[in-house]
């Protein structure tokens, strides 16, 4: 029995629907009939060119930069370029109207500059973007399987390629299972307590040339079917 006399902690759910009761914003949204919860409307992505690769050092250093600010809650996307001395951020700016963690572009620039990156503000382009269009469904509903052509060749010879490829690949595939099917069925002939086990039926085998001259059948041997006389 429990004997708490405090209630079980909440979950971040709960209190996410609470919160939406008590601020009256409404996180979801219709897509194809059916409402879905979606965490952000329009969040914000900037890109900082010219990034000093003194400040950035190397690249592991770069990758850790770019580990620390994927820490923070409201940062959805970042990348640190190293060789091409960029970063890219996408993060949830102060004005959007959501209940996430938020952060200013004041902010994220004092953040690089603790981790040793100054930026100029003169190098910092921003745009707004559709979280669920851009975001949302890129991940969860892509319009199409990203296919990537094998290693040496471009996407255009791979189209080209994969027809062929494809039926190569089935017929392979067929005859691999016929030859499994084969060897089970030789395996259970071999082995009668198992292949009553299993209520397997032997397959009736095709006379062979030998046999048919022989006046066998089915491969086996018959008495008293007659001689074959083998002239000089």
């Amino acid at each position: 029995m429990d004997r708490r006399q405090t209630s079980p902690e909440e979950s971040g759910f709960v209190k996410d629907l609470k919160e939406e009761d008590d601020s009256g914003y409404d996180d979801h949204v219709v897509y194809n009939g059916k409402s879905y919860r979606v965490p952000y409307r329009t969040v914000r992505e900037i890109k900082i060119t010219g990034v000093s690769k003194e400040q950035l050092r190397d690249i592991e250093h770069s990758a850790r930069l770019q580990y620390r600010l994927l820490l923070l809650d409201s940062v959805l996307k970042a990348k640190v370029e190293f060789i091409r001395g960029t970063i890219i951020i996408t993060y949830n700016p102060e004005d959007s109207k959501n209940r996430k963690e938020k952060i200013s572009l004041e902010e994220l620039i004092a953040f690089l500059s603790k981790e040793g990156v100054s930026v100029d503000k003169g190098n910092i382009t921003s745009r707004d973007v559709d979280y669920i269009e851009e975001i949302y469904k890129y991940q969860f509903e892509p319009e199409s399987i990203r296919e990537h052509a094998p290693y040496g060749y471009s996407l255009e010879e791979w189209k080209r390629m994969k027809p062929e490829w494809e039926r190569n690949s089935a017929k392979a595939k067929s005859e691999k299972v016929e030859k499994f099917k084969n060897w089970q069925d030789e395996y259970l002939e071999q082995h009668p307590e198992l292949a009553a086990e299993y209520n397997y039926t032997p397959k009736p085998k095709k006379a062979s040339m030998m046999d048919r001259l022989l006046g066998n059948k089915g491969g086996k041997k018959e008495k008293d079917k007659g001689f074959w006389f083998h002239g000089a």
